[in-house]
């Protein structure tokens, strides 16, 4: 959590006020449903374009108006799926209200029959500064949502992690707080000449939590996670390549993501998921490698490579 430097926003066109980046110190989500019981919320909706489903009416903890804007938008009309953070207003601030937007669109491209997943920005110069500032302030004087957002972030970061298709975090510009969670939970991260991160929760004494930490860790190590983590310090991006916070470093880390995304996506689905199950730690890895060689993916595969062209997975 924490906040990064692009803390706040003036007014924006979409009338959301201030909603500052709160580089957030969670691996905890959204809380929808805390809307639920307000007497000014209406009825969700679906959007026009059959992307999601969102509230028509957000109204935060705090009781703020304006979140209701859809900020996680998916292009889900080739093998390769862009999810979009749109906020620029707020420099992608991520209101609560927006993060099982997130979790949904990445169950859509799923079952859209996506087979690789780019997480990326629609504003320039920015992929978010974090969770909402204001949204985040409402808290404080309730215990019970705190635990909410957090595991309902969760489940959003869980639902990227866990994705049967690979995903892609492409980083063209700053990025803080539960902005950088958002790009641990991808399975592999791209970094642009633009690129900045910084995990902030002991600049405005919060922490972060143990499933965001555990993913730091595991990409950087102990000592390089606490660094960030107490120092709150902000690091460009041939940094964060060196100390193995992202994987590639490219010019425009969109451009190198859907390149990596296509290469990926003509591989067979069954050996990304299966693969995929493997990195986690799966106790069925062994069932998985023996099942295999019975599936059709291999045998299409033999037969292409036999006939030295190209297979063609389903």
């Amino acid at each position: 959590m924490g906040q990064g430097p692009e803390r706040r926003a003036g007014p924006g066109r979409d009338g959301e006020g201030r909603g500052g980046g709160f580089a957030a110190a969670a691996n905890a989500g959204p809380i929808a449903a805390a809307a639920s019981n307000s007497p000014n919320r209406r009825r969700d909706r679906a959007d026009p374009r059959g992307d999601s489903i969102i509230p028509s009416d957000v109204v935060t903890f705090s009781g703020r108006r304006g979140n209701s804007r859809r900020m996680f938008t998916l292009d889900s009309s080739g093998p390769v799926a862009r999810l979009s953070l749109d906020r620029p207003a707020a420099r992608n601030a991520i209101a609560i209200g927006q993060w099982p937007v997130l979790a949904d669109c990445v169950a859509q491209a799923v079952d859209r029959g996506a087979r690789a997943l780019v997480v990326r920005s629609a504003a320039p110069n920015i992929f978010s500064s974090g969770a909402d500032l204001d949204d985040l302030d409402g808290l404080s004087s309730d215990p019970a949502l705190r635990a909410r957002f957090r595991t309902d972030m969760a489940r959003a970061f869980g639902a990227l992690a866990a994705a049967p298709i690979a995903t892609i975090a492409a980083v063209d510009g700053g990025c803080y707080g539960a902005g950088v969670a958002l790009a641990m939970a991808c399975d592999i991260r791209v970094a642009g000449d633009k690129a900045r991160f910084g995990i902030t929760p002991a600049k405005v004494g919060i922490v972060y939590p143990a499933g965001d930490v555990a993913r730091l860790a595991a990409l950087v190590g102990p000592g390089q996670a606490a660094r960030l983590l107490l120092s709150g310090m902000t690091i460009d991006a041939d940094e964060a390549r060196e100390i193995g916070l992202v994987e590639e470093r490219a010019p425009s880390a969109e451009t190198a993501a859907m390149q990596l995304a296509g290469t990926i996506a003509a591989n067979a689905r069954s050996s990304v998921a299966g693969l995929k199950r493997i990195l986690a730690g799966d106790p069925a890895a062994d069932r998985l490698f023996d099942d295999a060689f019975d599936g059709a993916d291999f045998r299409d595969g033999l037969t292409a490579f036999r006939a030295r062209r190209s297979p063609t997975f389903r």
